[in-house]
């Protein structure tokens, strides 16, 4: 259903991902203000809702999406919160941009799925935000008009200046590879069929017990062959490059050469220190256009297929971390909503 007037979001999870699309809907966004926020911490929860004139405080999700005042909601809570807020979205008829992951793991992901599938419509966008940055968005254009020829191969690097406290070897594939998998994906329009994790050895910087760096590599049903060099203690800044290899010629994104200097005898430029810096914009671009979508009564951008696939790679991937060897991966067949 469009909604021409001021979209009305919940926002449920108000971490520091939730707080940052509370704060980009009310400050950047057009067509929308932020109505409700959820979070089980009530004190957080209300400490937020405080710096936005007419929104109100939630400790439970559905709750605020019965409330009159919410049209639509972006799901930024822990992985493992998702498919209760979706399915209850999905009860309250409501669109929903949901943060990755979709789900933890590809079963639970598979009955967010199903669920959706049973509507018989799409509701849920997901976020995969590089799809929505400008380098990846010029890649994706140029390999769609063909003049590179087939791809054959994509060298992707993703580095992080220190991993957060609790972080484990599993994360390193689950937050961060997380999101090769899914650029692989939409830049190669293919599906990834098996996963092969290297192990080289551990960083010095890496914290006891946590295998950093690692080297995945990915196979995909068009024939292309996917390396991810995926190191999160590298100390020196956030950077995330990825170059393509095809027929007739290459092209990389991510050198962050938008200023060069040359001064006492040195020559050089910034690097991000972290994701926030690196994608604001990709994230500003993201949830403007599933705002838009949304008045207009569309859904656009990543699906709950592309969620569910990138989940189904994710588990691959981390039992080719804890057995060695390749793993393939299984999906169900691509149901017609998604095709």
């Amino acid at each position: 259903m469009a909604q021409p007037g001021t979209l009305q979001v919940a926002v449920v999870g108000t971490g520091k991902m939730g707080a940052d699309h509370v704060r980009r809907i009310q400050e950047v966004t057009s067509g929308a203000r932020v109505s409700a926020v959820v979070d089980v911490d009530a004190e957080r929860a209300k400490a937020v809702a405080a710096r936005v004139d007419g929104c109100t405080a939630y400790t439970d999700p559905a709750a605020a999406m019965a409330a009159a005042d919410v049209d639509a909601v972006l799901v930024a809570s822990p992985g493992p919160a998702h498919e209760a807020a979706l399915l209850a979205a999905f009860e309250h008829d409501l669109p929903v941009l949901c943060e990755k992951p979709l789900t933890p793991d590809a079963a639970s992901a598979l009955r967010v799925l199903e669920a959706e599938q049973r509507l018989g419509r799409r509701l849920v966008q997901v976020g995969f935000m590089r799809r929505y940055d400008a380098e990846y968005m010029k890649l994706k254009s140029l390999l769609n008009t063909g003049q590179l020829g087939r791809p054959l191969m994509l060298h992707n690097r993703h580095r992080n200046v220190a991993s957060p406290p609790g972080w484990s070897s599993e994360m390193l594939i689950n937050d961060s590879v997380v999101h090769e998998m899914d650029v692989t994906r939409w830049l190669l329009d293919q599906e990834i069929t098996s996963v092969t994790v290297l192990r080289p050895t551990p960083s010095a910087n890496a914290p006891d017990g946590i295998q950093d760096p690692q080297f995945v590599v990915f196979e995909t049903d068009g024939g292309a062959v996917v390396d991810v060099e995926i190191f999160v203690n590298c100390g020196f800044g956030y950077q995330v490059q990825a170059e393509v290899v095809c027929e007739r010629g290459t092209a990389r994104i991510g050198d962050g050469h938008a200023m060069v200097t040359n001064m006492a005898g040195r020559w050089g430029g910034t690097i991000a220190q972290d994701f926030v810096e690196r994608f604001a914009d990709a994230y500003d671009r993201e949830v403007q256009a599933w705002v838009d979508a949304t008045r207009r009564g569309e859904v656009t951008g990543p699906s709950v297929w592309d969620g569910y696939a990138v989940a189904a790679v994710c588990e691959a991937g981390v039992r080719a971390l804890e057995q060695g060897g390749r793993v393939e991966v299984r999906l169900v067949e691509r149901p017609a909503l998604y095709r």
